[in-house]
């Protein structure tokens, strides 16, 4: 996607009912239909965040410098995510359409991902950040894919917050591509067509064993999805929010959760 970013929030049965001087009385929900309350912080364990690439335009300067910050600004979200008890959170680093781009442009990028890879491992590592790449993985150069293969090894038992990372992504190639599994499994008498369901598929995409988001927020004023997560956030909050991405902060993070919690989730009822 070019121009904005998008967030997602899963709650997981939280309401919120009064914010006080950063902490929240809460009354929390469990899938058993128990309710306990209590005193904590504004954030529970049970969130998820998720984003997606963006552009900043209005900066007036170079296309792998904009980049660059970009990527400062979300290493610093990705750190506050984790600190405060986020589990998931995912940014759209390059789309299956980015190939349309100058080759000169791709080409920086490619280079400053796979730099950003094999240096962010190791400080990932180090506060407990599982990174995860997302992605058509098998389309991208050699020494990317040794880069990809080394960061999620080396934090794959990480159990702090899920840092997706979307490269070489598409919305509608993911689902393309679960359902060619789906095929696969069928003609090998592995699967009943009849047993094809919810589950199967979200099973048979990248995001399989994670949780569908609650919140989709996109900055830079966009209002397109840009063929992002299409299956996964179809009951997902909607929040756009006028500012650039580079210009993002955790206060932002902070507000979008409020008006999350102010919403009423109906799911269809």
């Amino acid at each position: 996607s070019v121009g904005g970013t998008i967030w997602t929030v899963n709650t997981s049965g939280y309401t919120e009912k009064k914010l006080i001087n950063g902490s929240s009385e809460y009354v929390v929900k469990t899938v058993k239909g128990k309710f306990y309350k209590g005193t904590q912080r504004f954030y529970e364990k049970y969130y998820s965040l998720l984003l997606p690439e963006n552009e900043d335009d209005r900066h007036k300067v170079t296309t792998v410098y904009r980049h660059k910050k970009g990527a400062e600004t979300l290493e610093k979200i990705v750190r506050y995510a984790n600190k405060i008890g986020i589990k998931h959170i995912s940014v759209y680093a390059f789309s299956t359409e980015n190939w349309k781009r100058t080759e000169e442009e791709v080409g920086a990028l490619m280079l400053l991902f796979q730099n950003y890879l094999d240096d962010y491992s190791k400080r990932a590592d180090t506060e407990n950040i599982k990174v995860k790449i997302l992605g058509n993985i098998h389309g991208l150069s050699d020494r990317m894919q040794k880069s990809i293969e080394k960061c999620m090894e080396r934090t794959k038992d990480n159990t702090g917050i899920t840092f997706n990372i979307l490269l070489n992504y598409g919305g509608r190639d993911e689902i393309v591509k679960g359902v060619q599994k789906i095929a696969e499994k069928v003609k090998n008498n592995e699967l009943k067509v009849e047993d094809i369901n919810e589950e199967i598929i979200s099973n048979s995409l990248y995001t399989a064993g994670q949780p569908d988001p609650d919140i989709m927020i996109r900055t830079s004023g966009e209002l397109r999805l840009s063929n992002f997560l299409l299956w996964q956030i179809a009951y997902s909050e909607f929040i756009f929010i006028d500012k650039n991405w580079p210009d993002f902060s955790e206060e932002d993070i902070d507000e979008a959760i409020k008006v999350y919690q102010k919403r009423n989730k109906r799911m269809g009822s």
